[in-house]
This record gives structure tokens, sequence and C-alpha cells, in this order.
């Protein structure tokens, strides 16, 4: 008898299929706020896999803490961002590897200094090439199908003194 031992994390192939984009932007209270967009990229979803992929962004969703609807309250998810100098990765559960996210040094000190960011994880794919205008294409589309997902992503706390990010 064999058993098929299926990793508890979001597989590689997954992570190396995710896109990402970063940009501030402003709270309800007039404060500013980073932004992260995780999508998967149309490599992932051959025509006939476009409803495993959204699953498998579902799960890297549960994976993270379970992030919500555009109507519900937006959870605070697990610490998994981790700045480190000017890069900020994301970190997911069980995974060997974590995404680097596309910065300027003003979005990461921004990160740095209130140890949050508002992350919005795609269930439709967009390209990593997208401009501005599509991402902003995609937000209006994908928020009014109901398959933009909202969470609070928070810094990792280092242990190299309180207060500092790793």
């Amino acid at each position: 008898m064999s058993a098929l031992l299926t990793p508890p994390g979001p597989g590689l192939r997954l992570l190396v299929s995710l896109a990402a984009w970063a940009w501030s932007g402003i709270r309800p209270d007039g404060h500013e706020i980073a932004h992260i967009l995780i999508t998967h990229t149309p490599a992932l979803t051959g025509s006939a896999d476009a409803e495993g992929a959204e699953a498998r962004m579902r799960r890297l969703s549960a994976g993270l803490g379970g992030l919500a609807g555009a109507r519900e309250v937006i959870p605070e998810l697990e610490r998994c961002l981790q700045v480190t100098g000017n890069q900020v990765l994301l970190h997911f559960p069980n995974a060997s590897r974590r995404l680097r996210l596309p910065t300027r040094r003003s979005w990461t000190q921004q990160v740095s200094r209130s140890g949050e960011a508002i992350l919005l994880l795609g269930l439709a794919p967009l390209p990593q090439s997208a401009d501005a205008a599509e991402v902003d294409a995609y937000l209006d589309a994908t928020l009014a199908t109901d398959r933009l997902l909202f969470g609070r992503a928070r810094t990792r706390i280092s242990s190299h003194g309180p207060g500092r990010n790793e």
C-alpha cells in the first residue's frame, strides 16, 4: 500500500506563478496604507484549469488565515510580511519560499513604519506585465464580480530587538 503525501502549504508551481503589485493608498480615516495585490498569472490557468487555479488561490487565502470578500469585515491575518532592507517578502505558512514583492523605497518604509498592509488576493488571472490602468480595470472587474479577497497583513516581529522587523 502506498500513500501520496500532499504538503500542507502552497506548492512551488503555484508560488512561482503568482504575480504581485504594490502601491500606497488612503484608509477611510485619511491616513496612508500600503496595498498588495496578489494574482495568478494566465500561465497557471490553462483553458481547462481555471476552476483549479481559483481553488488554489482560495487555499492560499485559507493558509494566510482566511481573507474576506468586499462586503465583509477585513480580517487581521497572521504576521506574514517580512521587511529585510529594501525588500518586503510575503510568507505563506508551510511554504518553502517567500514571495518577493515589487517595492519602492517609500512603500517599503511605509510598511516598516505602519507594520501592516492591505492584502488583496485576486481569484481571476492577471499577467505580471499588466500596467497601472490594467490593474485598475482588474480591481474594478474582480470587485464587481466578488472575485477579490481582502485581509490586513502585518509584519513579522524580529528577535533582534523590540519593534524592529526581520
